[in-house]
C-alpha cells in the first residue's frame, strides 16, 4: 500500500536556523543571504520593541501583543512561540507561497518554533548553531551591549535549555570561526536543494520524460 504524502510538494527548500541568543545566528544568516541571491529571509512578526538599528518590515514586523494574539487566533502563523516574555510568529501564507514558487527560505527561529514547523513541513532542514563555549556566549552577550545583567542571566539560563534540544536538529554548525561556520551553512543549503522532494517538484517535465 502506498503511503500518502502528508504535505504538498514544495519546489523550494526551507532552512530553520536555531541558536541561543548571542551565538551569532543573525550575523551568519545575513552573510548567507548576501552570498546567495536565491535565498529569501522569512520576516518574523514579534511583539518585542525594535533594537537599535532594526527597521520595521525589514528585520521584523513589529506589532502589539493584542494584534499578535488576534492574528494567532485567525490561524495566520505557521508557528508561534513566547520567548523571553515576547511573542514571535511566522506567516503561514507567505512561507507556503514562497516555497511553492520555488524560493528557498531561511528562518531565524527558536527551537519551539522549529518543532512546530517540523510537524507541518517535515522536509524543513533544522540547523543548530553552537557557540564554542558558554563562556564565549556570555562574552558575546556582554559585548553586544544591548541587555542588562538580569536579561543576560535569563538568556544564559535559556541557552542551557535550548542546547538540550540540539539533538533534534538535522545539522550542527559550531560558530567558533565565523568564516568556517558560513562555509558549513553554504554546504547545507546546497545539499538541501538536491533533496528528492524539492528537486522532483522543480522538474516535472523531466520526471514525465523519465516515466517517474
Amino acid at each position: 500500500m502506498t503511503k500518502a504524502n502528508p504535505t504538498p510538494a514544495y519546489q523550494g527548500s526551507m532552512l530553520m536556523i536555531v541558536a541561543p541568543s548571542g551565538a551569532g545566528k543573525s550575523s551568519l544568516v545575513d552573510a548567507l543571504l548576501q552570498a546567495d541571491a536565491g535565498l529569501t529571509l522569512s520576516l518574523s512578526t514579534t511583539t518585542r520593541s525594535p533594537r537599535s538599528g532594526e527597521v520595521d518590515g525589514k528585520n521584523y514586523r513589529f506589532v502589539s501583543k493584542e494584534e499578535f494574539l488576534r492574528e494567532k487566533e485567525q490561524g495566520h502563523f505557521l508557528e508561534w512561540a513566547e520567548v523571553h516574555g515576547h511573542f514571535y510568529g511566522t506567516s503561514k501564507p507567505w512561507i507556503e507561497s514562497q516555497m511553492q514558487a520555488g524560493s528557498d527560505v531561511v528562518l531565524e527561529i527558536d527551537w519551539q518554533g522549529a518543532q512546530q514547523i517540523r510537524k507541518l513541513i517535515p522536509s524543513a532542514q533544522w540547523i543548530f548553531i553552537f557557540p564554542p563555549s558558554i563562556e564565549a556566549l556570555e562574552e558575546r552577550l556582554r559585548k553586544r551591549g544591548q541587555d542588562d545583567e538580569a536579561t543576560i542571566a535569563r538568556r544564559l539560563a535559556a541557552a542551557h535549555v535550548e542546547l538540550l534540544h540540539a539533538h533534534e536538529a538535522d545539522y550542527i554548525v559550531v560558530n567558533d570561526s565565523f568564516d568556517q561556520a558560513l562555509v558549513d551553512l553554504k554546504h547545507i543549503l546546497a545539499a538541501s536543494r538536491l533533496r528528492s522532494g524539492p528537486a522532483m517538484a522543480r522538474n516535472p517535465a523531466l520526471l514525465r520524460r523519465l516515466g517517474v
